[in-house]
């Protein structure tokens, strides 16, 4: 008789997923799927409303990160009105990109010291009561300081820019709101009321130390677990294939690095992706399409965008990146617990770019916004915390919007959140007698190193939690476990 698991809800990501694992009377694994559950409607009802409403709009699908989507409407919506990325003014680039990377350091912050590490401080086995958030707050107070006060700084530079810290607005079709004055940008650099950007770089330091220790401490069990091949995919820098997050060429690799897709045109994605639909989640599934369905899948994120750029332009980050390089002997890095070390990489990257701009002059001048010949087509992409964000939008004559597709970071990591859920399915529960907290827990660490935004990938109503269930061989439920 075939026994079926349910894990329902996933804790500690962001948005409502389900967990199948199918057993067989011998409790071998069958087959495990990766749900998503709740409603899809945002490419619907976004459409007959004026296109400047878009980015002011879309970064509703999410509290996580409004601001990616608020980025990436705002870039395509801005070729609507005829600019393309290089034409907004310089002053107005900057303070998009010094939004983006408060964003991202923001987020990664969160990731790392509020959702990761109770897993990795604690074991993947120990008390539940104990791995989380406040557990890590008792034990490990500095730490949980110094990630709750990383944060903050993010959030504190999007509220600088947008005027809130979630769901602010700066971006207008072809610039920005307002430039930034020096009274408020000594804010994040004279350490009177917040630690400074400087202390951001040598937190985000200490903490790769920690990392780097951990993983040398544990690196056949990291190494291993949920290890597969998979694509990679990201933005790369223009002009030099380095590491790039609000504007570059589209470029995948396989897993062995060979390119898949060369540098390719934001505004021609359509000719290369497909997204394909299964019945038994709202969560689509993209790849290219000369590799096909079965090949063409690929990562997202932090692990694949350091896995697919040449470089980082920052000096501190860079020298991280070599280090992890030499960890796989350069080659392409397929272990997905690797993702929290690469996360905390491109941390660093945005904190030294942070502080770049934060003393850039270039953000108190008023030369913001521009104009160019209208289109009725627009595509922007950005590399969202978890990876590379699509909007597209088209507009008819009259400026309202006539259709608009979305590919969000977790829909494209949906296919590699699957493998993982099947990897731990067959390597820790495969004929086991009793599957244990532990056990399931270990699905959800796996599927909590993308960082998934269920929310963002599937614009979600209803509550949030995730759930993992077990089905005997006549797909009878026979156990649920809810967080």
């Amino acid at each position: 008789m075939l026994r079926k698991l349910v894990i329902d809800p996933v804790t500690r990501v962001e948005g409502h997923g389900k967990v199948t694992i199918h057993l067989d009377d011998d409790n071998h694994v069958k087959d495990a799927f990766f749900h998503i559950v709740e409603f899809r409607g945002f490419e619907r009802f976004i459409q007959g409303h004026p296109y400047w409403e878009a980015p002011v709009m879309v970064q509703r699908l999410c509290g996580i990160c409004p601001v990616s989507h608020h980025l990436a409407a705002a870039k395509a919506i801005d070729q609507i009105v005829g600019i393309d990325p290089e034409d907004l003014s310089v002053p107005a680039g900057k303070i998009r990109r010094l939004l983006h990377f408060g964003q991202v350091f923001q987020s990664h912050a969160l990731h790392f010291f509020y959702l990761a590490s109770p897993d990795l401080l604690f074991g993947f086995d120990s008390d539940p009561l104990k791995r989380n958030v406040v557990g890590v707050a008792a034990e490990y107070p500095e730490m949980a300081k110094k990630g709750i006060l990383m944060r903050k700084f993010g959030q504190e530079i999007i509220k600088l820019i947008t005027g809130k810290k979630i769901h602010g607005i700066a971006a207008t079709p072809g610039g920005v709101h307002k430039h930034i004055s020096a009274r408020e940008i000594s804010y994040f650099l004279d350490g009177k009321e917040i630690p400074t950007i400087d202390t951001m770089i040598e937190w985000t330091l200490e903490t790769l130390e920690f990392i780097k220790a951990y993983f040398e401490s544990n690196r056949g069990f990291l190494d291993s677990f949920a290890a597969y091949p998979s694509g990679h995919l990201g933005l790369v820098n223009k002009k030099n294939g380095y590491l790039e997050l609000y504007d570059g060429f589209l470029r995948a690799t396989d897993s062995e690095g060979t390119r898949t897709l060369n540098d390719v045109q934001n505004v021609e994605y359509a000719d290369y992706f497909y997204e394909r639909v299964e019945r038994w989640t709202y969560l689509k599934f993209p790849y290219l399409k000369h590799l096909g369905r079965e090949k063409g899948w690929n990562r997202v994120g932090p692990l694949a965008r350091i896995n697919i750029c040449d470089g980082i332009e920052t000096p501190l980050a860079e020298n991280e990146r070599k280090i992890f390089k030499n960890a796989t002997g350069g080659k392409t890095n397929n272990m997905t617990m690797h993702t929290h070390w690469a996360r905390l990489i491109e941390a660093l990257y945005c904190a030294e770019m942070m502080r770049n701009l934060l003393n850039d002059s270039d953000l108190l001048s008023s030369d913001l916004l521009r104009k160019g010949e209208r289109r009725n087509r627009g595509v922007g992409i950005i590399e969202a915390p978890r990876g590379t964000l699509i909007h597209e939008y088209e507009v008819d004559d009259k400026d309202r919007i006539t259709r608009c597709n979305l590919i969000v970071s977790t829909t494209h990591n949906n296919e590699p959140m699957n493998q993982a859920v099947r990897w731990v399915a067959n390597h820790v529960m495969d004929g086991k007698p009793e599957i244990t907290e532990g056990m399931f827990n270990q699905v959800e660490v796996a599927i909590r190193a993308y960082d998934p935004c269920l929310s963002c990938a599937t614009h979600a109503m209803g509550q949030m939690p995730l759930e993992i269930s077990l089905y005997d061989s006549a797909g009878e439920l026979i156990e649920t476990r809810q967080r």
